[in-house]
């Protein structure tokens, strides 16, 4: 298996296993251990695509120029219900200054209309783990788990090294505006 998660039908209860741990708050610890590979910021970030709802294949190093934010989620994650909206949101408003957000979630095909629905409010595109590619980013434990990449697809931000994985408006303004050349 590749390192990223990958949910089908038959591993669901492996889904709600993760849910009770990422609950009980042992995420951390899993999300530590879990690390495929050795991210570090300001190297070469590994390459990622995704296939998103609609089709479409995006990968990375077709977003050369562009700053990039990779988001990892799922309809039935708590956080990332409070992170999407605000991170929507942010990525509109810097669509012009070059940023591109990808939304892989690990709910599985048997969610789809739920990630449909969710799907629907977001400005970025959005698409499925198990359909999609990102394994340089090691096995997605901990949710939300993000990742930013610079224009010149260096690792600009690691996530898997945040205190606090959710993307809040002031840590937008710390991490991303800076990239985009929109920071204070």
């Amino acid at each position: 298996m590749s390192g990223a998660v990958r949910l089908r039908k038959s591993q669901l209860t492996r889904r709600e296993a993760l849910q009770g741990v990422v609950a009980s708050g042992l995420w951390g610890l899993l999300a530590r251990s879990a690390r495929a590979d050795d991210l570090k910021v300001g190297a070469p970030a590994p390459e990622a695509s995704l296939a998103t709802l609609d089709g479409r294949r995006i990968a990375t190093p077709q977003l050369l120029g562009e700053v990039v934010i990779l988001t990892f989620w799922a309809t039935w994650c708590e956080p990332c219900h409070e992170e999407l909206p605000l991170l929507s949101a942010y990525a509109a408003r810097h669509v012009n200054a070059g940023l591109q957000v990808l939304g892989f979630t690990l709910d599985g095909t048997d969610q789809l209309s739920e990630v449909q629905s969710v799907a629907r409010t977001l400005s970025f595109p959005v698409g499925l783990l198990e359909r999609s590619s990102a394994p340089g980013y090691g096995r997605i434990w901990r949710l939300p788990v993000n990742f930013a990449i610079d224009r010149n697809g260096r690792l600009a931000m690691d996530g898997w090294k945040e205190k606090k994985p959710a993307w809040t408006a002031e840590r937008l303004e710390e991490v991303v505006s800076p990239l985009l050349g929109t920071g204070k």
